[in-house]
């Protein structure tokens, strides 16, 4: 943890020099990152939006293990132009840590799968798995990839880092994000944020008196995917390790 810690601190400065400015393009590996992010990660505004899912009814000879290639077979309305389904299962439930307003749920990856042939009950074939397959697993249509050509000025909004998705304590660069604002805030994608950490709170050695140090901004996020209450965000640097509840904003230069 020391090493990796060190490696983070003497590259954040190079990092920060390099950062693209609002109007810039962004780098190809940047664009691959959050390619590949998306590509088992998504975020729904309400429980209905999974509930409502066609689901998955069994897979072949009715069991519960499905592996790549395998047949599985589903009930609701799947398109048959649509050639490819992702898999999800219920995850965690977003709340705003100040108003605890319910901020949308996150759909757990479980893999992928291929509309075969259409039916009473649908046919798809698995083509990647992260996890068994089980009965009653959601099927969604994928996203549309991410097209960020520019990086956008935007207003003034501030909120926290709610979460990371793959379950580290400390973030750091090319690490993605959950942000407790959305569309309605007027988030967008493309967007840069500032991170900024708080102050320590520390007791005055002479007077006694408890003590607030500054605030410090200590990292760059860029907002790749936006839905109505929630965002997900991209660190592209970080001067010392960041962690769930920072707060973010936009920086001084956009307001």
């Amino acid at each position: 943890m020391r090493k990796s810690l060190l490696v983070l601190l003497l590259w954040a400065p190079l990092a920060t020099a390099l950062l693209p400015q609002p109007g810039q393009r962004l780098e190809h590996a940047t664009q691959q990152a959050i390619q590949h992010f998306l590509l088992h990660n998504r975020i729904l505004d309400t429980a209905r939006d999974l509930d409502n899912a066609p689901y998955i009814v069994a897979a072949d000879a009715g069991r519960v293990l499905g592996a790549n290639g395998e047949r599985v077979y589903a009930r609701g309305v799947l398109d048959p132009t649509q050639p490819q389904y992702g898999i999800f299962r219920r995850g965690k439930a977003y709340t705003d840590p100040d108003t605890h307003e319910l901020l949308g749920i996150n759909a757990d990856d479980i893999g992928t799968a291929r509309f075969v042939t259409a039916g009473d009950l649908t046919t798809l074939a698995l083509q990647r798995v992260t996890q068994e397959v089980r009965p009653g697993d959601r099927l969604l249509r994928a996203e549309p990839p991410i097209e960020l050509t520019t990086l956008k000025p935007a207003p003034f909004i501030q909120g926290h880092i709610i979460d990371v998705p793959k379950g580290v304590t400390q973030i750091g660069a090319l690490d993605a994000v959950t942000l407790n604002k959305g569309r309605r805030d007027g988030l967008v994608e493309g967007q840069l944020l500032s991170v900024i950490k708080a102050g320590a709170n520390v007791r005055d050695t002479l007077t006694g008196a408890p003590t607030q140090l500054p605030d410090e901004r200590a990292g760059t996020l860029l907002v790749f995917r936006t839905y109505e209450k929630l965002s997900y965000g991209l660190v592209l640097s970080a001067s010392r390790a960041l962690a769930v509840m920072d707060r973010f904003e936009t920086p001084q230069q956009t307001q």
